[in-house]
């Protein structure tokens, strides 16, 4: 059975106040021949459809497009609601698209529930896994704890015990939004820490033969039967080193695996430069840049005047600007953005305490404290998605 693993289309997002839904609709019209040419049997979308809970009209009438032409090919979908989605919405009509071979999997209470195609082979069972955020769901899958791992695993019981009643032979797919320990992360995505641990292992999915995820935008392999797709488009300027693709995977007799990266088209390209502004604008070595989306790191010792007009000379699609100043002394190195940018909520946190207690960080039943906070905010957020 030939698969496309696909995921965190973001339908309505910008990148950096540029409107991405050309590129958005090139990517679905990508997706939507290489099922046609290459013979897809069954197409996955591991969550984040939508960039928002509440996505703009435009966003909704791309998404309704791609479903009818998807319906049109007779190729079967099936799709997960992400932590940018609201699985409310996102589920609205899941019934009737049903018929039409669009299965949206948006509830925990179907984990357990599978779509089951059949090939030349026999049955091939596929698992929908919406993202699932502990606090709501613990206490519907019966979770030990609430938290990513001990929600996925309640989970993944649901599906063995279904599998464990199906036919010998039966395969399996599982699709599921989380991050899976050996990921790499990105700028783009939403923070799902809870309790202070984001990441899952990779074991949580033992025993399936191929688990399709969702939610890093970088194209990976955590294993052979393990892996992420990415997202089509760069979100952010960390992802100017991506390849952005899907999986085109063959699931074979026995549960075989052989998978291959399908490229996606390329609005334009990303790049990064940094230096004093004369050198950006004078280094012939830049010259192949000039048409790209372009972030630069100004590092003057002293802010010049004009900056971003005069790179727009040169880089007339120039996005962002950032300044680093060389070190003088023993200044701190790097804009304020910069030194927070690999640091999580809890970890600024903890570093702004220290910073007005004059060094004295706090202690564990103040990060405790700190990391229930930032769970509730989290979690108040996906509630108010989940019922506005």
């Amino acid at each position: 059975m030939r698969i496309l693993h696909t995921s965190d289309w973001h339908l309505g997002r910008s990148f950096h106040r540029v409107g991405l839904l050309d590129a958005q609709a090139a990517f679905l019209d990508h997706l939507v021949a290489t099922v046609r040419e290459c013979d897809v049997d069954v197409v996955l979308v591991a969550g984040d459809v939508y960039d928002r809970a509440v996505p703009p009209l435009p966003a909704v009438e791309l998404f309704d497009d791609v479903l009818h032409r998807l319906a049109d090919a007779g190729v079967p979908t099936l799709m997960i609601s992400g932590n940018h989605d609201s699985a409310r919405r996102l589920g609205v009509g899941a019934g009737l698209m049903e018929r039409a071979g669009i299965h949206l999997r948006t509830s925990p209470a179907h984990c357990g529930t599978p779509v089951v195609l059949t090939d030349a082979h026999g049955d091939v069972a596929f698992y929908g896994l919406p993202y699932l955020e502990p606090s709501l769901v613990r206490d519907e899958l019966r979770a030990a704890e609430s938290g990513h791992e001990a929600v996925l695993d309640a989970a993944m019981r649901l599906v063995r015990a279904d599998l464990a009643q199906r036919p010998d032979g039966t395969r399996s797919v599982v699709l599921a939004h989380a991050f899976v320990v050996g990921g790499l992360a990105s700028d783009s995505e939403r923070d799902i820490t809870v309790g202070g641990v984001a990441a899952v292992p990779a074991g949580v999915f033992a025993g399936v033969d191929y688990t399709a995820l969702g939610h890093l935008h970088g194209c990976q392999t955590i294993s052979e039967r393990v892996r992420y797709s990415g997202s089509p488009l760069a979100y952010s300027f960390s992802e100017t080193a991506h390849r952005k693709t899907m999986w085109l995977v063959d699931l074979g007799p026995g549960g075989g695996i052989t998978a291959e990266r399908v490229d996606c088209p390329v609005p334009r390209p990303l790049a990064r430069i940094s230096g004093r502004l004369e050198e950006l604008l004078e280094d012939p070595a830049l010259a192949r840049h000039e048409e790209s989306w372009t972030e630069a790191t100004l590092t003057d010792p002293v802010r010049p005047g004009d900056p971003m007009a005069r790179l727009a000379e040169r880089f007339p699609h120039i996005l962002n600007l950032v300044f680093a100043p060389e070190r003088v002394d023993d200044t701190p190195s790097g804009s304020y953005g910069q030194r927070l940018r690999d640091r999580d909520d809890q970890q600024i946190a903890e570093d702004f305490v220290a910073h007005v207690r004059g060094g004295a960080g706090p202690d564990e039943a103040e990060r405790a404290v700190l990391r229930r906070a930032f769970d509730d905010v989290r979690v108040d957020s996906a509630l108010r998605e989940v019922t506005g």
